[in-house]
């Protein structure tokens, strides 16, 4: 399906080469003021940069039709739409019959009867996380208006790692000062180097990104299966090229004991409220928040579409082809994604917290 989220319903329609990309987002409180600047801006940061990014280079001047009236909301769905601009489909002619080794190609022709638009990987393209990023900064208001903030950064492309432990305010301040969007200039700087040099032998890389939520209160989350992992899981992994997420120490802490990785409990009377003394649990107990910082990471594969020679059948014949991918790819989409993972998470919370009742 198309749609997620309980109390805060998002939807998504278009494809990456269609007339346009779009989102419905319903749920949010009639009378909340929203900054379109803001949406604005966040797009702005999924942009591809020069060089390590996609030469494709869309305007996304989102557009809302609907649900807001002299910067306030008016309870109706809000309508986000993103027209698509700089499209070749030329380029992908072949992949319709010859699928792109990685890619989405094979298994949405088998599931849609081979109906599907092929053209720049249809609904499977990274360019359907443009509306996710403006319903995401939607979301993001809201839940400011809660005390609720998050940010997210690039600790991982291909083997170079950021190894920092930056707290909150560092990351939240710091992760747009660099076009990889990491926190480490040092790190950074290899980590470019590391895309370029796949770029420019026709090949791609992968990484990892960590996400952090303070403000949160204690008690989100709708157990037995509507847990803040399981919640949030499921977002992230609609974006594309998504391979794995863990909280906490993860799956590190899978190897220590018990003594290690429990977080013992505390007051705070500067705080007025409960705290533990470490963070292994990610800020998550029994599926449920426990007022801590929510922190997790994001696994992202490689970019599927590379300009290596690399094999692949023709659908029709089911005979062996060698496929070259052409057109205009990013060798990495991790920077990309760093606002799309804060977007998911943003979304994901608000609609947590409207199921809370909290208010």
């Amino acid at each position: 399906m198309n749609s997620i989220g309980t109390a805060l319903r998002l939807t998504l329609f278009g494809e990456s080469h269609g007339e346009l990309v779009g989102a419905v987002l319903d749920g949010l409180p009639a009378g909340m003021q929203v900054d379109v600047s803001q949406i604005a801006f966040e797009i702005g940061m999924r942009k591809p940069a020069p060089l390590i990014g996609t030469a494709r280079r869309e305007e996304d001047d989102v557009r809302i039709a609907s649900g807001i009236k002299d910067g306030h909301l008016t309870g109706t769905p809000l309508l986000f739409l993103l027209p698509n601009t700089d499209v070749r489909s030329a380029s992908y002619a072949e992949t319709q019959f010859v699928p792109r080794p990685g890619h989405a190609d094979y298994t949405a022709y088998v599931k849609y009867k081979g109906h599907s638009d092929f053209r720049g990987g249809g609904q499977f393209s990274g360019r359907m996380t443009a509306p996710v990023v403006a319903a995401g900064a939607v979301a993001r208001q809201f839940l400011k208006g809660k005390g609720i903030r998050v940010a997210a950064h690039v600790v991982r492309i291909e083997d170079v790692d950021d190894s920092g432990e930056y707290e909150f305010d560092t990351v939240e301040k710091e992760r747009f000062s660099n076009d990889i969007r990491c926190i480490g200039s040092d790190a950074a700087g290899r980590m470019r180097d590391a895309i370029l040099r796949a770029r420019n032998e026709g090949d791609s890389v992968g990484g990892i990104i960590r996400c952090i939520a303070v403000g949160i209160p204690p008690g989100l989350g709708e157990p037995f299966f509507d847990t803040v992992e399981g919640e949030l899981s499921k977002m992230i992994f609609s974006i594309p090229a998504v391979k794995g997420i863990e909280f906490g120490s993860g799956f590190e802490g899978s190897g220590w004991r018990g003594s290690r990785n429990n977080d013992p409990f505390s007051y705070s009377a500067a705080e007025g409220k409960v705290v533990t003394l470490s963070n292994n649990s990610g800020g998550i107990n029994g599926g449920i928040t426990n007022g801590m910082p929510l922190v997790f990471r994001t696994a992202f594969k490689p970019t599927s579409s590379i300009a290596r020679k690399q094999k692949s059948i023709d659908l029709r014949t089911f005979e062996e082809k060698e496929l070259t991918v052409r057109g205009r790819h990013d060798p990495c989409i991790v920077p990309r994604a760093v606002i799309v993972v804060e977007a998911a998470c943003c979304l994901t919370l608000a609609d947590l917290y409207l199921r809370s009742g909290l208010d």
